[in-house]
């Protein structure tokens, strides 16, 4: 029996090992405008979860407040964004904002329905109240807030807090 010289395939296992690596590197590419692009859908999905919520309650609050014109309709929390980064604040993404912007928002839906005239001592009860104030779990990580500014115009509440990683004390 004959073994088959090697030499004489030389060029097509080069132009095989060719189509593999250009094989491969398509994959990678397009994998990664892939995960980019489903990565920007989740993105916009979250963004447009958000105002379809926010539009459904302030569709029920104007129909609940129609006839009364000083009370507050909405609350609109807002987080800051920092110039900035430190360890404790860290970058957050959408998806985390959306989850913590729906939590504030369920704690300040006290104030639907308060005059704007008397929102002085309350803004201080939920100064002291959500000040610190840890939500945990939001997506696997604990996260506290700080209220830094109130501000009602428009019939809306509208809120800025400032959000930290929260970091749990050794037990």
């Amino acid at each position: 029996m004959r073994i088959p010289q090697f030499e004489r395939y030389v060029k097509g296992l080069q132009m095989l090992g060719v189509l593999l690596i250009g094989m491969l590197l398509g994959a990678i590419i397009y994998n990664s405008i892939y995960h980019a692009q489903f990565e920007a859908l989740v993105n916009l999905k979250s963004d447009l979860e958000v105002k379809l919520e926010q539009y459904e309650s302030d569709i029920k609050s104007l129909t609940k407040f129609k006839n009364q014109h000083t009370v507050i309709k909405s609350v609109l929390p807002r987080i800051e964004e920092e110039a900035g980064q430190n360890n404790d604040r860290p970058k957050i993404d959408k998806v985390t904002e959306a989850e913590l912007i729906k939590r504030i928002k369920a704690d300040l839906s006290v104030f639907l329905g308060q005059s704007i005239y008397e929102i002085d001592t309350d803004a201080k009860l939920a100064r002291r109240l959500l000040s610190n104030k840890i939500y945990t779990n939001v997506l696997g990580k604990d996260y506290s807030i700080d209220i830094t500014t109130i501000l009602v115009a428009d019939n809306k509440l509208q809120v800025w807090v400032k959000v930290r990683l929260y970091a749990r004390p050794p037990s």
